[in-house]
């Protein structure tokens, strides 16, 4: 939806430290066919030095939690779907890096662990701060699951 699609934009834009300014507000009478809503123009000023962020990992890590916004992040980390997806990555992970993946290796109990120990097992992504995002993609990076392959 378009509601998700903004606040991941949000995120993505203040996680890059960048400065976001309002300019000015655009009538919906200013465009053919009028839409049902106004509109604003923005500037968004980068900051210098860029914040040291592997931004494909980023990008993967809120489009997950931005799917579905409302639900807590142990729901969205349960869906079968993202756990293909997380056990995928973390096997092609361990085999670039030349480590044995165990064979009683749960990918639910590696996700459960990162929640309890970030405290975001209730958490839903609409109410998170980007430190707090960030720091939910530093111990999943920290314990060899990424979001990108």
């Amino acid at each position: 939806t378009n509601d998700q699609l903004l606040k991941k934009a949000v995120v993505s834009t203040q996680s890059t430290g960048a400065r976001v300014a309002h300019v000015l507000k655009v009538g919906k009478n200013n465009f053919k066919p009028p839409p049902k809503v106004d509109s604003s123009v923005v500037r968004i000023e980068p900051m210098n030095p860029m914040p040291n962020i592997n931004f494909v990992e980023w990008d993967g890590l809120t489009r997950i939690v931005f799917t579905r916004k409302n639900k807590t992040l142990a729901a969205i980390f349960k869906s079968k779907s993202v756990l293909e997806l997380l056990t995928k990555n973390y096997q092609i992970y361990c085999s670039l890096n030349e480590v044995m993946v165990q064979d009683d290796f749960d990918i639910k109990k590696k996700i459960e662990d990162i929640f309890e120990e970030c405290n975001f097992k209730e958490t839903r992504a609409r109410t998170m701060t980007n430190d707090q995002l960030l720091k939910l993609l530093e111990r999943f990076n920290a314990h060899d699951i990424h979001f990108s392959s």
